[in-house]
């Protein structure tokens, strides 16, 4: 379960009350980069990606994120009206939408809505940053491992072994999106990783034998679990 249940009852209500169900089929979009901004989703069934172009044709993607998650929320209380990113469902995907409109007027007239609303902005910057603080700090390594790392904490299911599944399929493309480097460069840090017996894949299945040395190599600040997530 998402750790938006506890913290976040009040908006996850809010979307269930006034939003409007939705139905994206698999890789369709639910709203791309540079469209304007009137609604707000909510995702109650499926995963979806979150991507940021840049000019060179290059795709960045943020994040992948899935239940009770909250998409499309940067323009709220914003001049900018219309989404910095694009997010397209990478499975069949249910959502809530509910219009920007409504949501600023919910939140102006509830002081604990509104402070709820504040937590999950803040959350989503503090993923933010130090996802980027380890690319800045440690290069296309850093933003590597501290995927692995994210994703490890986020979809990983431990074993007898002591080794960590990451339940969610990835291709080394999807990885080097994450990283904004390309997939040969990927494809050999993976390889020296499993050489040294790191990680381990296998049709798109990571498993991570050395958690503590990814943690150590790009000076892990130790930060808490729903922050250090991919969603």
């Amino acid at each position: 379960m998402s750790e938006n249940t506890p913290l976040f009852e009040g908006i996850n209500s809010l979307f269930d009350q006034f939003g409007s169900i939705m139905k994206i089929e698999k890789d369709r979009p639910i709203f791309n980069e540079g469209e304007r901004s009137d609604e707000v989703y909510y995702i109650v069934s499926g995963y979806v990606r979150i991507t940021k172009d840049s000019e060179s044709g290059r795709i960045f993607t943020l994040k992948i994120t899935g239940p009770e998650s909250i998409i499309g929320e940067t323009s709220v209380f914003c001049e900018t009206v219309y989404h910095a990113v694009s997010a397209h469902a990478i499975e069949p995907t249910q959502i809530y939408a509910l219009s920007r409109t409504q949501l600023e007027n919910f939140l102006t007239s509830s002081p604990p809505l509104m402070k709820e609303w504040m937590k999950i902005v803040q959350i989503n910057h503090l993923k933010n940053e130090t996802r980027f603080r380890d690319l800045l700090l440690h290069g296309k390594k850093g933003a590597l491992f501290s995927t692995l790392i994210r994703l490890t904490n986020t979809y990983g299911i431990p074993q007898k072994d002591g080794s960590i599944v990451i339940e969610h399929h990835l291709t080394n493309q999807e990885l080097a999106n994450f990283c904004a480097t390309s997939r040969e460069v990927v494809n050999r840090m993976l390889n020296d990783l499993k050489k040294s017996g790191i990680v381990n894949f296998k049709k798109g299945i990571i498993t991570i034998h050395d958690l503590d040395y990814l943690r150590k190599e790009i000076e892990c600040d130790n930060c808490p679990l729903h922050i250090c997530r991919i969603d």
